[in-house]
């Protein structure tokens, strides 16, 4: 070989490396346009309107495409949905009236969660309310609580809504404006209906491009990166049907499955089932006695032998579920407990259909890698208790609009964030979940595992061992945002007969303010009580009138 052909061969091979190096560059610095969510449901629609109403001046103007393709043939997991006060921002954020949510997704107020039979064998029960003490952070309440020795249940102290929940009562009247009320709430839906509001919205007012079929197949480049679907064939004549989609981003909606995330990029669960024990539900709909029956105020969660069971009140019917570990007892032995449950209301449970779910309590190792995101079911699963689900997909759509990365190169280092703050906000929501069971003196041995030192994890342990002498304040929390926050302990802790031995005096003034803020809501409560209106009532009104606007 002549040296003029070894020239011209260095050179050919640097012209291709160099080619190489400027695709790969303009691969990694080309703008993120293209954000497909795989799965539609609860989680693919919310998430799709959060992004598009954020988003929405690079929506609009065509810089910024958000496509939800969701399969024909997968139905919503959802059997009845609890959500957070925060819901209430995000609707507004995405444009919908709260009068038409309400109307469309068979809606009732929810102002809280009820504990019946928590604490002991016998009856029993304590409260978790959406307000908020005015000094939770610090922790005033609790302490005056304690000092005092109050035989007012702590949350009944320095909170409206015991007394609301008590009575069945609303949470605001038809002249309160719209997502605003006298005392903090959320909401009981169906997410069934939520999921095709969601659609319907995202569709005509957010500009979402919406594409009905299943994934067949999906393509990766050399690095991992998902670059296109692949869709299964229409089974009807559909011109407007695509062949595959691209993108930049993808985010998995798929549930349970996490056909992208799991099953296309190998990202494993880290499971929890060690330390929460329940791994099955069985689900039923129970229609009201009579057309008028109220309508709670709170979700109960009634413990078991061997798990708990939900009761979600909505319009039309009740939400009602047996939460269970089948390492205590067999399917047979749950479903016989629920028609147990379900008997003391004197209705016929011969004609009722039931679903069984089975989880892996859980959640993702990680929950962004390469270009794609998991949110919702594909993230992981606990259990329902203190309905978690709904507001991580609230968070994890928010944080993804907030630092929704630029290009393909700056995305590794908002997946490393983002992963990070979702594997710290897991594993809060496993320490609180499991300090429900933990406080619990039930005999059966479901409840005597749960107290097992074995089956805490240290972070809990540390806590409770701080919390014997303190009371839990912002200063145990070291997150920006909390999903639980120092008031939410508060109302479990000295709910479920927890003492903390005060060794130093608290500080008088923060004394004196909690003492004020009791002797205010024992006043107020009985004033607001006769003539706020019942749930039902509120509800019929919003059907018929619709609330006002802001």
């Amino acid at each position: 070989m002549t040296d003029v052909h070894r020239a011209f061969l260095f050179t050919t091979a640097m012209t291709f490396n160099e080619q190489l190096n400027r695709e790969k560059y303009v691969q990694l610095n080309s703008q993120v346009k293209d954000i497909v969510i795989v799965g539609g449901g609860t989680a693919g629609w919310l998430t799709a309107g959060l992004l598009a109403s954020r988003l929405s001046s690079r929506v609009q103007s065509g810089e910024l495409n958000i496509t939800l393709c969701e399969s024909p043939d997968v139905p919503t997991i959802g059997v009845g949905e609890g959500s957070w006060p925060t819901l209430r921002s995000t609707l507004q954020s995405i444009g919908v009236t709260e009068t038409d949510f309400i109307r469309q997704c068979n809606v009732s107020f929810k102002q809280g969660s009820r504990f019946v039979n928590w604490q002991h064998d016998r009856p029993s029960q304590y409260d978790h309310p959406f307000d908020v003490p005015q000094q939770a952070s610090q922790g005033a309440e609790a302490q005056h609580w304690l000092s005092t020795q109050s035989q007012v249940p702590f949350s009944q102290a320095y909170c409206l809504q015991t007394e609301l929940a008590n009575n069945n009562l609303a949470p605001k009247l038809i002249t309160t404006p719209e997502f605003t009320g006298f005392a903090n709430y959320g909401y009981h839906l169906d997410a069934a209906l939520f999921a095709e509001f969601l659609r319907e919205h995202c569709i005509q007012h957010l500009q979402v491009k919406h594409v009905l079929a299943s994934v067949k197949q999906v393509e990766q480049d050399e690095n991992g990166d998902i670059t296109c679907l692949h869709l299964a064939p229409p089974s009807q004549n559909n011109s407007n049907h695509p062949d595959y989609i691209n993108g930049d981003l993808f985010i998995d909606c798929t549930g349970f499955r996490a056909l992208l995330l799991g099953d296309t990029l190998g990202v494993c669960n880290t499971q929890v089932d060690d330390v929460l024990f329940a791994n099955n539900a069985i689900a039923t709909q129970l229609p009201y006695v009579e057309q008028n029956s109220p309508i709670a105020s709170f979700t109960e969660s009634t413990a078991q032998d061997n798990g708990w069971i939900w009761d979600i009140g909505l319009p039309n019917r009740r939400g009602i579920g047996y939460v269970y570990s089948d390492r205590y007892c067999d399917e047979q032995d749950a479903h016989r407990t629920l028609v147990k449950f379900l008997q003391k209301t004197q209705q016929n449970t011969d004609t009722l259909s039931y679903k069984q779910i089975h989880f892996t309590p859980g959640y993702k190792q990680q929950f962004w890698k390469n270009n794609c995101v998991a949110i919702g079911l594909s993230a992981g699963f606990i259990e329902p208790l203190e309905a978690s689900a709904l507001v991580l997909v609230e968070m994890s759509a928010n944080m993804l609009a907030e630092q929704l990365p630029n290009t393909r190169s700056c995305m590794d280092v908002i997946a490393k964030r983002f992963n990070q703050t979702f594997t710290y906000r897991w594993q809060r929501i496993i320490d609180f979940l499991k300090l429900h069971y933990v406080l619990s003196w039930r005999s059966s041995a479901f409840w005597q595992d749960n107290r097992a030192q074995s089956s805490v994890p240290d972070s809990l342990k540390e806590l409770l061992a701080l919390w014997q002498h303190k009371v839990p304040d912002m200063n145990d929390f070291p997150a920006r945002d909390e999903v639980f926050q120092a008031a939410s302990y508060q109302f479990v802790l000295y709910g479920a007969g927890f003492k903390s031995q005060l060794l130093s005096t608290p500080d008088k003034n923060l004394l004196e303010a909690a003492e004020q803020q009791f002797l205010s809501i024992q006043g107020y409560t009985s004033q607001l009580t006769n003539k706020t209106i019942s749930n039902r009532d509120l509800l019929s009104k919003i059907y018929r009138y619709g609330l006002q606007k802001r």
